[in-house]
């Protein structure tokens, strides 16, 4: 029996984090990542072996993990912060890239989430950061509509940048700017950062994986490979830190999340006052 094709897929690839000052240090791990299609999720649930949507399953995807984190349907969340950021994209689909939660538990660093027009060029994209606190924060970028951001498009780049405004690594002060440099999912995906302050490059963070289809099979591969991804992103994140710690990098004072989870950000990288949140 042919199991059916899916826009969502599996992306295997690597994390890599490399901090320039005022200590050098690096770290590289192999992981998996989902990219799921936010219509799809109900056929992904009742068709995929192994996955689950808003329950248990060894890999599963709840929507009260991302965005306001009430459980409700996320596609009307970023609907109404699309409307609300002065962003039309026509009904256009809307894909989430992240780490599933694994036998019950995950920690995302980083999700993103594309956000297409019908016609299928990326409009606008929604960087979801999440920090070791049990906090979250959103950063709303539109993407500017350059002749390759076309649909079938091969070897796109998406370039953003945006001002921090929320606390995540108590090594990193807040006084620093995001400058992204996306490719978005097709055969490949990769999502660079590199964090500046006033002296120039800080740390560099990137995920590069290749598309796998979505099927039982590749998924049960995919949990075979990494059957313990969740804990393996959460203790990893507390033992890079230890290891900075004991190099002598000091610790930075935490602020306050934002006010606002979202704050949209021009395409020029400035946020707004309005947006950018207290």
């Amino acid at each position: 029996m042919t199991e059916p094709a899916f826009a969502s897929a599996l992306y295997m690839g690597t994390v890599i984090h490399r901090r320039l000052k005022p200590r050098h240090h690096r770290l590289r791990y192999r992981v998996f990542s989902l990219l799921l299609d936010l219509d799809e999720l109900p056929r992904l649930d009742r068709t995929l072996p192994g996955f689950g949507h808003n329950r248990f399953a060894p890999v599963s995807f709840h929507d009260r993990d991302h965005g306001p984190g009430d459980g409700g349907s996320l596609r009307a969340w970023v609907e109404a912060e699309l409307a609300a950021g002065g962003i039309d994209l026509g009904g256009g689909p809307i894909r989430v890239l992240s780490y599933p939660r694994l036998w019950g538990y995950a920690f995302n660093p980083l999700t993103e989430f594309f956000c297409y027009r019908p016609d299928g060029r990326l409009g606008a994209v929604l960087h979801e950061v999440n920090n070791t606190m049990g906090e979250r924060h959103c950063y709303l970028i539109p993407v500017t509509d350059p002749p390759a951001n076309r649909p079938g498009a091969a070897g796109v780049v998406v370039r953003q940048t945006c001002a921090k405004r929320f606390f995540v690594s108590p090594f990193i002060a807040m006084e620093t700017t995001y400058h992204f440099k996306i490719r978005p999912p097709d055969d490949r995906v990769a999502v660079a950062i590199e964090q500046t302050d006033a002296e120039g490059p800080l740390l560099h963070a990137a995920f590069a994986g290749r598309r796998v289809p979505l099927s039982g099979r590749t998924l049960a591969g995919a949990l075979a490979r990494h059957p313990l991804m969740t804990l393996k992103v959460i203790v990893g994140i507390h033992w890079e830190a230890l290891r900075l710690w004991l190099k002598g990098v000091r610790l930075v004072p935490r602020d306050p999340a934002p006010a606002r989870l979202v704050t949209v950000v021009p395409p020029d990288g400035e946020a707004p006052p309005s947006c950018a949140g207290s």
